[in-house]
C-alpha cells in the first residue's frame, strides 16, 4: 500500500489486495525494460481486471440486475477512495431498501415530508445528510485561527497562491512553527503511521535545538523553493490519470486543471519520503534551515 514490496503479504486484506496485480507487474523481470508508456498500459490492464472483479461481485450478490448495474463502478480504481464492507452489497437485497439512481444529477428538491428525485416523490421519516467533511480547503479556515509570522505576515497571505514549505514542516517567515499532516508531506493508508514519522522528525529538531541552544529555526528560501518545485513536479505526473476520472474529490470534482499542485501530498512513495527525512537527520548539518 505504501508502494513497497514484500515477499509475503502478512496483512492480506482489501487494502493490500487492490494493488497486488500492479505491484506484481513491477516485479516481473521482462517488464523491467519496458518504456514508461508500455508499463502504464500494462498497469491500466491490471487496473481494468481488478475493476471487472469488483463489478462481477456486484452482479453476483445483488439480485436485481438493474440495481446491480447502478452499483457497478465504471472508472479506474484509484479515481475514488477505495472502501470495503462485507455486507454493503447484500443490503440492497432487503425488502426495506430502495436504491434511487439519479444518474449523477442528485435530488431535485426536499419538501417537508419527502425527497424528490427523477420526478418521483419519496416520503421519508428521517433524512441523513452524508455530506462528508472539508479537506484540502484553506488551512486557516479548517484550524479556526490565523497564524502570524515575522513582520505580521499572515499564513493566509503567505499561502495565497498555494502552500509553501520545506519538507512539509517549515514555512519561511514562520520560525519555530511546525506543520503536521499530509500537505507537501507523505500520505499513508494508515494515517497514524505518517504522524508518527513526523513526530520522530520534530522530536529530533527539538533535541537539536536543546543541545545546541538554538532559539530560532526557519526554512531558507532556497530550500523551500526547491521542495515546492519537487512537490509540483511529482503532482503533475498524475494529471492525465485524474483528468480521465469521473468527477470526485481527487480531481477537484472534474476540474483537475484548477487543482493547485502546491496543495498536494508528496507524490512519491511514502517510504521514500520517510527515507529523505531519515537521511537528513543522519547528515546532521540541518541543511535547508536557518538557525540562531
Amino acid at each position: 500500500v505504501s508502494g513497497g514490496f514484500a515477499e509475503e503479504d502478512l496483512v492480506n486484506d482489501g487494502w493490500t489486495e487492490i494493488v497486488r496485480n500492479i505491484l506484481l507487474l513491477m516485479r516481473i523481470e521482462k517488464n523491467k525494460n519496458l518504456t514508461p508508456e508500455e508499463l502504464a498500459a500494462k498497469a491500466e490492464l491490471a487496473d481494468f481486471q481488478k475493476m471487472e472483479q469488483v463489478r462481477a461481485r456486484a452482479e453476483a450478490i445483488v439480485k436485481d440486475p438493474n440495481v446491480a448495474e447502478s452499483l457497478k463502478p465504471y472508472y479506474r480504481q484509484f479515481c475514488k477512495r477505495p472502501c470495503f464492507h462485507d455486507d454493503y452489497l447484500e443490503t440492497f437485497n432487503r425488502p426495506n431498501v430502495t436504491l434511487v439512481d439519479t444518474q449523477g444529477k442528485g435530488v431535485e428538491r426536499v419538501t417537508e415530508t419527502s425527497v424528490i428525485a427523477n420526478g418521483q416523490e419519496y416520503p421519508v421519516d428521517c433524512l441523513v445528510f452524508a455530506t462528508g467533511f472539508e479537506v484540502g480547503t484553506d488551512y486557516v479556515r479548517r484550524s479556526g485561527y490565523e497564524l502570524y509570522g515575522r513582520d505580521g505576515v499572515t499564513l493566509t497571505d503567505k499561502w495565497k497562491d498555494g502552500a509553501e514549505t520545506f519538507q512539509g514542516f517549515h514555512s519561511r517567515g514562520f520560525p519555530n512553527c511546525f506543520f503536521m499532516g499530509t500537505l507537501q508531506s507523505a500520505f499513508t493508508a494508515n494515517f497514524p503511521h505518517a504522524l508518527n514519522e513526523q513526530a520522530i522528525h520534530i522530536a529530533h529538531l527539538m533535541k537539536k535545538a536543546q543541545d545546541g541552544n538554538i532559539r530560532r529555526m526557519e526554512a531558507t528560501q532556497e530550500a523551500e523553493d526547491a521542495w515546492v518545485d519537487l512537490i509540483c513536479k511529482l503532482a503533475r505526473m498524475g494529471e492525465r490519470f485524474y483528468a480521465e476520472c469521473t468527477p470526485g474529490y481527487y480531481n477537484n470534482e472534474g476540474q483537475n486543471e484548477l487543482r493547485n499542485p502546491k496543495n498536494t501530498s508528496y507524490g512519491g512513495k511514502s517510504e521514500r519520503f520517510f527515507k529523505i527525512l531519515e537521511d537528513w537527520r543522519e547528515e546532521g548539518d540541518m541543511k535547508g534551515l536557518e538557525i540562531s
